[in-house]
Formats: structure tokens, C-alpha cells, sequence
């Protein structure tokens, strides 16, 4: 893929707990839909295949056999699409020790996985489920699409994930989430309740400028009385959003992605070019 111009959809999922099948047909309903119009990349929701339900005895085995990535590597190719299918937890042992991931990957629109992401920030709620990648960098993929780095949800809090990548030349970072409005909760969920929405919205865009990078954020949807944000969106430095899902129900939204538009950035902050001067002040680690 040559083209300046990507064309995305992102897919705001309302995943119905621990139904995978209905979950993975409708998310092949929408990703069938995208490449109908032509779309180059579709990207899901973390946790789409399950919802997060870890205290089910069998959420832990859900992703086990890999079928349902399988499922999504034929189905990039058969679509000629790329597709970030959310995200999958898997048991994994470290050690002798039994743990659970939750993974990301890119699959390129020939059906191969390209590359991976294991979430390294976890939530306060997962920490009790789930295992932190802790000791591995993070990595860049080569893509049809350029350099694409993957980040996980509560990761969009952290700066240094995307300086990380963008030392490396990431040009798009795809970030799955299953965000909900009570991530917070108490009297400041009383008091304060459109602080997540604010922080979603204010970062994405933060991170797009303050990076040069197109930032592709897929949030898990449903009803907003049910506590779903929804807010899925992609944004570009210099424009800011370039589309935004329109409540928080499931829904598709399409966004057109101008690589150019990357380049102009970098030409006037001249970011990464301060990043990679040796001895910068504030050094990005991998």
C-alpha cells in the first residue's frame, strides 16, 4: 500500500459477556462492512471477544486454542484488510507459574500477524487478574500502513509508552480499550461525572500532538446508563480529531488518515528530530 491516505474504522464494540461467538460474529458483520467501503485498516476493542468478566471460571480459557485469531487472519485476507482484533487474554507460564496476558496484535491484510503487544500498564482491577509485561520493550511493526506501534488501554496515561515508540518511528499508534466511566467511582463519580470522558478526549488529542503521530483509539461500547464511555476516535496532530463516535453505542466510525499530514507536523515542532539528538535532555527509553 503506497498511498499518502488510509482510510480506518474503528469498531466500538459492545461485547456481550463471555458470548465469543455472537461477539466475533458482529464484529465480522462490521469488519466486512469496512472493507465494503473500502477501508484499509479495522480495529476492535480491547476484551470485544469476552467483555471483562475475570472472576468467570472460564474467561481465563477463552482465547486458549487461538481460534478466533485464526478466524480473523482469514477473514483480513479474504476482506484484503488490515485488522487489529482488540485484544486476547492468554495463559501463558512464566517460571513454572501459570499467568494471564492480555495481547494485542496486528494482522495485516495478506492474514498474517505482523506483530504483537502484551498490555504493560495494567488498571487498578486487572492487577489482581492479569500479569504486566514489565521487562519486554516495546516494539514497532512494519506494516502496509508504515510503522505501527500497539499500546493497550490504561497505557494511554503514560507518555514515556508512546516516546517509546516514536523513537523508533512509530508513525500510528492503535490503542484497543475497554474504558467505562466506572473506572472511577464514589464521590467522584458523584461529583466529577464527566472527569473520564474529559481525560479520554483531552489525551488522545495530546498524544497525537505532543508525538506527531496518528493515534487510533477503540473503546468498548453500550449504554452510558450502564457506565460505557464509548469515545472511540482517531486524531492527528495539527487537526486535532479527525472522527469521533457519536455516543457511547456500539457503532462504527470511519476516519480518513493523511500520512502528510504526519510529515507537516514534524516540520514545524521537529519532535522526533529533538528526541534522537544525542544527549537530549529528556531521553526516551525503549
Amino acid at each position: 500500500m503506497s498511498s499518502t491516505k488510509y482510510s480506518v474504522a474503528v469498531i466500538q464494540l459492545y461485547a456481550k459477556p463471555m458470548q465469543l461467538e455472537a461477539n466475533y460474529r458482529r464484529a465480522e458483520a462490521f469488519i466486512r462492512e469496512a472493507a465494503q467501503k473500502k477501508a484499509h485498516l479495522a480495529v476492535l476493542p480491547e476484551y470485544f471477544l469476552t467483555s471483562w468478566v475475570p472472576e468467570d471460571p472460564k474467561f481465563a480459557d477463552a482465547a486458549e486454542d487461538r481460534s478466533y485469531l485464526k478466524k480473523f487472519c482469514n477473514l483480513a485476507k479474504e476482506c484484503n484488510i488490515n485488522i487489529v482484533p482488540g485484544t486476547f487474554v492468554e495463559k501463558h507460564v512464566e517460571n513454572g507459574k501459570e499467568v494471564l496476558y492480555n495481547i494485542a496484535y496486528f494482522i495485516s491484510n495478506e492474514g498474517k500477524v505482523l506483530g504483537n503487544y502484551t498490555k504493560r500498564n495494567l488498571w487498578i482491577t486487572e492487577r489482581k487478574h492479569l500479569e504486566a509485561m514489565v521487562h519486554t520493550p516495546h516494539t514497532v511493526i512494519d506494516t502496509p500502513l508504515g510503522k505501527v506501534g500497539l499500546l493497550i488501554c490504561w497505557d494511554l496515561a503514560f507518555p514515556e509508552a508512546f516516546r517509546s515508540l516514536i523513537v523508533q518511528g512509530a508513525q500510528i499508534i492503535i490503542i484497543p480499550s475497554f474504558w467505562t466511566l466506572d473506572d472511577i467511582t464514589g464521590e467522584i463519580r458523584g461529583d466529577l461525572p464527566d472527569s473520564e470522558e474529559i481525560f479520554i478526549n483531552a489525551t488522545v488529542v495530546s498524544r497525537a500532538f505532543e508525538n506527531t503521530a496518528c493515534i487510533i483509539y477503540s473503546n468498548a461500547g453500550g449504554r452510558r446508563g450502564r457506565g460505557y464511555a464509548g469515545l472511540s476516535q482517531i486524531a492527528m496532530p495539527l487537526v486535532g480529531v479527525v472522527a469521533r463516535a457519536e455516543g457511547s453505542e456500539e457503532q462504527m466510525v470511519m476516519g480518513e488518515v493523511d500520512m502528510k499530514i504526519l510529515e507537516k507536523a514534524e516540520e514545524t515542532y521537529k519532535i522526533r528530530e529533538d528526541l534522537v539528538k544525542p544527549n537530549f535532555h529528556y531521553p526516551a527509553k525503549i
